[in-house]
């Protein structure tokens, strides 16, 4: 990343800490947040909050998040949420997901909010009634409508940050993504190199 270490201190050494003890390694994306530790807990929250008594899937989030993220050409969150969708689907189908391409293997409902994550990404003043009509059309309610297009906003709030500071994806998530979902993400920075992880 762009900025230096941020200094140790009681909520940077805590947030290294929760990496370390879920990941296994402190992700690079903590590093950059933890100049701020207050508002990446804030904005985290916040994020979760769009979804709490949500009915929108996990499934469902996760094509919104790999659909907004390869449409910023964020390699990060690409590859983070890609490697959960091919989780959730198949790897095929996140690889799709990402590529802009067909997907075979998601719902209707799934390739309509993919492609509305798209349009909110790519210029959120082209959207039209129609296109939120297309939505309701495969039963999408007007409460998931908003909080799948907050929660997409959100997550580019977060990306511009990563990227604009250089935040790279971290070797480890690079080398456990599926082999689908790295090909194709051939945009954004590049992994982490081991020797830096």
């Amino acid at each position: 990343m762009f900025l230096r270490e941020p200094p140790p201190g009681e909520d940077r050494d805590r947030h290294y800490a929760s990496d370390r003890e879920s990941d296994g390694y402190v992700n690079n994306l903590t590093s950059l947040w933890c100049w701020r530790s207050d508002v990446l807990e804030a904005f985290t929250a916040l994020r979760q909050m769009t979804l709490e008594g949500s009915t929108l899937s996990e499934r469902e989030v996760a094509v919104l998040v790999a659909a907004a993220a390869s449409t910023l050409s964020d390699s990060y969150c690409s590859l983070a949420w890609g490697t959960r969708l091919a989780e959730l689907t198949s790897e095929e189908t996140a690889a799709d997901v990402l590529s802009g391409a067909p997907a075979q293997g998601l719902s209707e409902r799934e390739r309509l909010l993919a492609n509305w994550a798209r349009a909110v990404v790519r210029d959120p003043n082209g959207t039209t009634a129609v296109d939120v009509e297309r939505l309701r059309g495969v039963g999408l309610s007007d409460a998931e409508i908003f909080e799948a297009t907050a929660y997409v906003a959100f997550r580019v709030a977060f990306s511009t940050v990563n990227d604009a500071l250089g935040a790279q994806p971290d070797a480890q998530l690079a080398r456990e993504a599926p082999g689908g979902v790295l090909a194709a993400v051939g945009y954004g920075r590049p992994p982490a190199s081991a020797d830096s992880a």
